[in-house]
């Protein structure tokens, strides 16, 4: 098949009006019988990229010569895998531009500058971008409702996990009849009272550092429902392994025993309580016989994860930071013998792989080729990341203000722009610092506006050309 033209290449695919979609089809050497059917469905680039060959199968299209199908749908898979490959996926964040010159050189259209590379790259400022080629990429849709849906499981899936602790609770072994299990760790470190709060002073602290980057993140609706879905989903694979096979209690110096807390009504109660409490020790939470795998271990690994993707790379220390905090939480468990050396490991792998496996999916195009398979085996995922088509990109912006996501800018207010401005058509590149959220680099943001002597329409733009606030 022929090659899309540089003049087809150089929009986005998603961007294509239904005539660029006819030429494309038309370079493609298919019928014009064809291209005016898909012309009278409307199909533009956004919508070709979503054709299935189920579709080209059914109602309306209803393609009858399995030769033609089978041409269409591996010219439309060709397509999207060209347009991933145009991508840069190990720089998720890379700006984007786009620009329209007449022939004097002289901008003509909507002009939008950048903001700060999302994986922080070499540390360069994003002015040195001016120099690549930036591809305009499918927009990334908050979708709240989806998080609230996913925050519902959370939390259906918190409380089920709290209600099968009381269940194990009822269920420990005898402390006289079934003593501790030998264990390689427990049996070589001396017990440290104090180590298990040291581990919930962790887990807070990375609790603190995740809510700080969700307040800044661009994002933050897609990285809430990635947590809540992959940690209520961790809880019910916990759920089930303490409800399979009751373990002895770990330690002597635990006052484990045996407690009827009598009818449902009774223990969802009291699971509500545990629940209330994150099931946390300094919050008054104690329980018995939930080792198998450490709920403690799943939480601050979780938090670790999703703290080191979603900040950029150059935010070495925080990364460092944060692997410390982990890996010193699993050690303080073990060394107050609060669980067996099993229960952590075990809990670190599945939150650990299950991160990676869920990004790995989210961050390829790989199941949305097979969409039936990926419904059947994965059906979360694929409803929770049916609209999520590209790597999120770690872009920030003040979660007080729609208009301006920095307070503090060279001490230069908005209105002073306007008032010394006769006419505005390019970027300006102002310092941005609150928080060091730039780490100390330009953050460009385009300003687009016409004659400003009346004060009249006015765009700033920040993060993609999708992202502008009109003022």
């Amino acid at each position: 098949m022929e090659q899309v033209p540089v003049a087809l290449i150089d929009i986005a695919v998603d961007s294509w009006t239904i005539h660029d979609v006819e030429k494309w089809l038309a370079l493609q050497n298919f019928s014009p019988d064809l291209r005016e059917l898909l012309k009278s469905h409307e199909i533009d680039g956004y919508s070709l990229l979503r054709i299935t060959e189920h579709d080209l199968r059914t109602a309306p299209l209803s393609l009858t010569k399995l030769g033609v199908i089978k041409r269409l749908a591996g010219a439309i898979a060709a397509l999207k895998s060209t347009t991933i490959a145009k991508v840069d996926i190990t720089k998720p964040g890379l700006p984007v531009k786009e620009e329209n010159s007449n022939g004097n050189g002289n901008q003509t259209g909507r002009g939008v500058c950048h903001v700060f590379s999302s994986d922080g790259g070499d540390g360069a400022s994003s002015s040195s971008s001016d120099t690549e080629e930036h591809r305009r990429l499918p927009p990334l849709k908050p979708e709240i409702g989806r998080a609230v849906i996913a925050l519902g499981y959370f939390l259906v899936a918190t409380v089920w996990t709290a209600f099968v602790m009381v269940i194990v609770h009822d269920r420990v072994p005898d402390m006289e009849k079934y003593p501790p299990l030998p264990d390689f760790v427990l049996d070589n470190v001396p017990l440290i009272p104090w180590a298990f709060d040291l581990c919930e002073v962790a887990g807070f602290i990375l609790a603190l550092t995740w809510v700080t980057v969700l307040l800044f993140h661009k994002y933050r609706f897609i990285l809430i429902r990635r947590y809540f879905v992959l940690m209520g989903s961790i809880f019910i694979l916990r759920s089930i392994c303490m409800l399979i096979t009751s373990m002895s209690v770990p330690g002597r110096h635990l006052k484990c025993a045996g407690k009827n807390f009598g009818d449902s009504g009774l223990r969802l109660r009291q699971a509500l309580v545990i629940a209330r409490g994150f099931g946390m020790s300094i919050q008054g939470v104690r329980t018995c016989g939930d080792y198998m795998f450490s709920g403690h271990t799943v939480v601050i690994t979780v938090l670790n994860h999703f703290i080191t993707e979603y900040t950029p790379k150059r935010y070495r220390m925080v990364h460092i930071a944060s692997w410390v905090l982990n890996l010193f939480g699993m050690f303080f468990i073990l060394a107050a013998h609060e669980h067996y050396s099993i229960d952590v490991f075990i809990a670190f792998y599945i939150s650990s792989r299950l991160f990676l496996y869920y990004h790995t999916l989210a961050n390829t195009d790989i199941l949305r080729r097979f969409p039936r398979r990926a419904n059947l085996y994965f059906p979360l995922y694929s409803f929770f990341e049916a609209d999520v088509y590209r790597v999120v990109p770690n872009e920030y912006q003040s979660f007080f203000s729609t208009k301006w996501p920095f307070p503090y800018v060279n001490g230069i207010s908005f209105e002073a722009v306007l008032n010394r401005t006769e006419s505005i058509w390019n970027c300006f590149q102002i310092d941005a610092s609150w928080l060091n959220l730039t780490g100390g680099d330009d953050v460009h943001i385009g300003l687009e506006a016409s004659t400003l002597k009346t004060h009249g329409n006015l765009t700033w733009n920040y993060g993609d050309h999708r992202d502008g606030v009109s003022a």
